[in-house]
């Protein structure tokens, strides 16, 4: 829990409801407001820099609407075969997704960012979990579509709910897969005088 000596509010940039989850889970005490910022993919800059680079510019857009304020934001993708792939937008696009990375290892990279907005101190990480999802067959991944979840989900599944069943195994973070690797978050926030134990 935050310690009572801690003045600073705390911001959840994003609209995820998982992110927001994990922080409560952890008994973090915070308000979320998500930033607008325009996600591009860029290809110029590797997948670690990139993911960091997103995080950055989302909690930056909303760190300079607020004082005396530790501001969170995180960006989420998947790396499969070096490329970058992000939420499908169709049910189409997702079955696809899931075919290329059928029976095949994936990453998953989430780059976040703590900014406190009086001293504009911020600091930028990135944590990669790999991820093996077992041999689905056509019939399993059209009805794991056909249940909506992996629309907006990055990597088109979602660990924590019914795609924990097309998972085989995982190397790292598990929480990083939903949105947030708390470990690493959590080392980073002590930095700013914030100690969950």
């Amino acid at each position: 829990m935050l310690p009572d000596n801690n003045v600073k509010a705390i911001i959840l940039a994003s609209a995820s409801p998982r992110r927001k989850e994990l922080l409560e889970r952890i008994g973090l005490k915070f308000e979320v407001e998500p930033s607008n910022y325009e996600e591009g993919i860029s290809s110029e800059l590797g997948p670690h820099e990139l993911a960091k680079s997103l995080s950055l510019e989302k909690a930056k857009l909303v760190a300079q609407n607020h004082k005396n304020t530790l501001v969170i934001a995180a960006d989420t993708f998947i790396v499969f075969e070096s490329r970058i792939l992000g939420k499908p937008r169709t049910e189409t696009e997702a079955k696809e997704m899931l075919k290329t990375m059928n029976g095949k290892p994936h990453s998953v990279i989430t780059g976040f960012t703590i900014i406190d907005t009086d001293s504009n101190k911020a600091l930028s990480r990135s944590v990669e979990t790999k991820v093996h999802l077992r041999q689905l067959s056509s019939n399993e991944i059209d009805a794991y579509v056909r249940s909506k979840e992996p629309l907006d989900k990055a990597g088109a599944y979602a660990i924590q709910g019914l795609g924990a069943v097309i998972v085989e195994k995982i190397e790292g973070d598990f929480f990083n897969v939903i949105g947030l690797p708390l470990s690493a978050l959590t080392e980073s926030l002590k930095e700013f005088g914030v100690h969950i134990l």
